[in-house]
């Protein structure tokens, strides 16, 4: 089935079979080997990537279902000597052990700043505008979906109150 979308600001055409998933497009197809493929049931967030500006679990998403979508990956964030203020952050505040989930954390976090710029609630604060700080619990619950299995947790609320702009 052909499939027609934009990847890191590429166009691309796939004609592929029609159960590949939008994972595997991008690892074995496109050889974009960042976002990474962890548990493949979607509860690790090894996969995140942003379609359209949203995050989403590549391994739960067929390709087929993204027809003139807009994908970035964590190779369409930054690169080497050009690094995003999230990976620069996560850099600087060694956001990261293995590294292995760490694409999926950067894409999920990058999502998430803009969702709070957007005004987006959560489960912990309903209303941003009153409390504007990220605490520890705030930042929890929005990167639930993914997780770390080195447990770098304390430095990746770090790496995303600085690319946030606060102070750590």
């Amino acid at each position: 089935m052909e499939t027609n979308l934009t990847v890191n600001n590429d166009r691309q055409t796939l004609d592929l079979d029609p159960r590949t998933t939008l994972l595997d497009a991008l690892r074995h197809h496109l050889s974009l080997t960042g976002t990474k493929k962890g548990c493949d049931h979607g509860q690790c967030g090894a996969c995140t990537v942003l379609v359209n500006g949203r995050r989403i679990n590549a391994c739960l998403s067929l390709l087929c279902m993204h027809e003139g979508d807009e994908v970035t990956t964590i190779e369409g964030l930054g690169a080497p000597g050009n690094l995003s203020d999230l990976q620069k952050s996560f850099v600087a505040e060694d956001g990261y052990q293995c590294g292995y989930c760490t694409p999926g954390q950067i894409c999920s976090a990058t999502a998430m700043l803009n969702e709070i710029a957007e005004g987006w609630p959560s489960h912990v604060t309903d209303d941003l505008q009153a409390d504007p700080t990220l605490s520890t619990e705030e930042i929890a619950e929005r990167m639930s979906g993914n997780l770390c299995r080195c447990s770098a947790y304390p430095n990746i609320v770090a790496a995303i109150r600085k690319a946030a702009g606060e102070r750590t």
